[in-house]
């Protein structure tokens, strides 16, 4: 049985979040953000927050071998973190966290200044990687939310 109230189901607790002030920072100076593991189903989270982002003027670049032909909302979509072209502010990951070590050569490479770790995903130990290399981690947290609290939607 799988009940809400197992803290056995709760994600570990996430190390190294910036503060809220660095978090309005973030939103408020990083401007392209590819989503990996964004969806076109519109009653998807990914798909959602996407759309929350692009509203409200962030440069989305979506990232799923399944969009990669036919785009998201009209936007070129790309198989891998490597295909993206140009320099990303903002990684925004919609996977799981088991998974998110296999994507770090690719985010090391690109270098961008945040990675974003969706509500319910957190990775220690790569995000210590990933600090190690000067980029900003976020784990747990969602950008819309924090967008809508820290800044306003």
């Amino acid at each position: 049985m799988n009940d809400a109230c197992d803290i056995s189901q709760r994600p570990e607790k996430p190390e190294g979040n910036p503060s809220p002030e660095e978090i309005r920072g973030i939103l408020e100076n990083c401007r392209t953000v590819a989503v990996v593991g964004l969806s076109n189903k519109p009653n998807r989270d990914s798909y959602r927050v996407a759309l929350y982002l692009a509203d409200h003027g962030y440069k989305v670049i979506p990232v799923n071998p399944a969009l990669e032909e036919k785009g998201w909302e009209g936007i070129k979509a790309y198989n891998t973190i490597a295909q993206v072209p140009g320099e990303v502010d903002i990684i925004d990951l919609f996977r799981r966290a088991d998974s998110i070590g296999e994507l770090a050569a690719d985010i090391l490479a690109k270098k961008p200044r945040v990675v974003w770790l969706q509500l319910g995903i957190v990775n220690n130990p790569v995000a210590a990687i990933l600090r190690k290399a000067g980029i900003t981690v976020v784990q747990d947290k969602c950008i819309k939310i924090e967008h809508n609290a820290l800044i306003g939607g």
